[in-house]
């Protein structure tokens, strides 16, 4: 419970609320954090909404089609255009020239509403619900770019922790090589140094500023790259929670089977595809079922005149029912296209698949490698810091030189370095490992 109410305080200081404290991000917080709000995720989310509106506009050709509409005209017209002529009873002449003659202009008032209605209608149902289909599909996808974002966060946090750890590992380095320069000075001055060794500390010293400053320039870049990762602004205040030691190690590793099984229904790249070929094969079904017959109501009733002061009521209606026969094999190349689509999601998912287990695989590899390759440099490092301490002691007792201090003083910078890049290669491969099952949010 603690741990959670921590992460929720981190999201809310994260998110821009006033305080005076500097945010604190653990591992686990960059990458829920970058699941929650980085900008890959919110083009995805946009994705859904679109979806949704497809959805809605699917769904209103279920719906009643209501106009209404007012006109207010004069027209004239050729009474040839008529096809036909009428002869006078009485005179047996034609009430109208045979070769045309103007009518008009009359005037007219039409004032009326227009209403259509599908009574059945088995093509726009599919449509709709294959429509429904590709929100689910926008939505898994939504997770699946959460996820990626979660990865890359968290392995942007780890090498910001590095870059950390090396600088203090530098900044050890100099306070050594300061005492080392101070013991020195104190010999030289007591008569019982050589200013040689003065000038080995003074150069080491410097040596190691060096360092410092291209491990605190190394740090600062990667706090900006975390920042950008986890969607903050740039020149926001961060500090690392977790540090690189302080990051758990030797948890236990899971079994290949379990993990290769826990991928396979975790992971939401795969859950993304599936939903994906779901909906494609949902839209190909759709296409076949607008071959079926459509059953609509349409009426369509109103007034209409010569002027305002005499409008008659007249009307449509009728029931109509119709077939899609021949439409030039538009519906089958619509039915081609989507059956391919649904063949390269499939094509893409196996693949996919196929990835998964290796990365499995191989993240258990180099964890179980990157472990062993801690304990090992754990060892160098203890008998670095031994031989540091040893020749630290014969210098400063006058019986050797500072030459053996400043050797010892290198490979204990080389030691610290490969400590740092050893737990380092540990916390990316369990990055890699969360990813690979899917859980890389979950991580703590």
């Amino acid at each position: 419970m603690i741990r959670v109410i921590t992460c929720s305080a981190a999201l809310l200081l994260l998110a821009g609320h006033a305080v005076s404290a500097q945010p604190a991000l653990s591992l686990g917080d960059a990458a829920r954090l970058a699941a929650k709000q980085s900008g890959g995720v919110e083009v995805a989310r946009t994705r859904v909404a679109q979806a949704e509106a497809r959805v809605l506009q699917r769904r209103g050709a279920l719906f009643p089609d209501l106009a209404a509409g007012f006109q207010q005209a004069e027209r004239t017209l050729n009474s040839a255009t008529f096809g036909f002529s009428f002869a006078n009873p009485a005179t047996g002449r034609p009430l109208l020239n045979p070769e045309g003659e103007l009518l008009g202009p009359v005037p007219t008032v039409d004032l009326r509403y227009r209403l259509q209605q599908p009574l059945l209608d088995l093509g726009n149902i599919a449509k709709w619900r294959a429509a429904q289909s590709a929100v689910v599909a926008a939505s898994a996808d939504v997770l699946a770019q959460a996820d990626l974002a979660a990865a890359t966060a968290a392995v942007v946090y780890v090498r910001a922790a590095r870059a950390e750890a090396q600088l203090s590992a530098r900044r050890a380095d100099s306070a050594l090589a300061a005492d080392l320069l101070r013991i020195a000075r104190d010999q030289l001055q007591a008569g019982v140094g050589i200013a040689l060794d003065v000038t080995r500390a003074e150069s080491q010293l410097a040596n190691v500023r060096a360092q410092i400053i291209a491990a605190r320039n190394d740090r600062d870049r990667s706090l900006l790259e975390l920042k950008r990762a986890v969607a903050l602004p740039l020149d926001a205040p961060l500090v690392l929670r977790d540090s690189l030691a302080g990051l758990p190690i030797g948890e236990a590793a899971p079994d290949e089977q379990a993990a290769l099984t826990h991928a396979g229904e975790s992971r939401a790249d795969v859950r993304a595809l599936m939903a994906q070929g779901a909906s494609q094969r949902r839209a190909t079904s759709a296409i076949r079922w607008e071959r079926t017959p459509q059953l609509g109501l349409m009426v369509d009733q109103g007034v209409i005149g010569k002027n305002w002061s005499r409008l008659l009521p007249t009307y449509t209606w009728g029931v109509q029912l119709s077939v899609g026969l021949f439409d030039g094999f538009r519906r089958e190349g619509r039915m081609q296209e989507q059956v391919a689509a649904s063949r390269e999601t499939d094509a893409r998912l196996r693949d996919l698949r196929a990835q998964s287990a290796l990365e499995v695989r191989a993240a258990l590899l180099d964890l179980a490698g990157a472990l062993e390759q801690v304990d090992a440099v754990r060892e160098r490092l203890r008998l670095a810091e031994q031989e540091v301490s040893q020749a630290r002691e014969r210098f400063r007792a006058g019986v050797a030189g500072n030459g053996d201090v400043i050797t010892a003083l290198l490979s204990l910078n080389q030691a610290r370095t490969l400590r740092n890049d050893a737990l380092a290669s540990y916390h990316g491969s369990r990055v890699a490992l969360a990813r690979a099952m899917g859980d890389v949010q979950q991580l703590p």
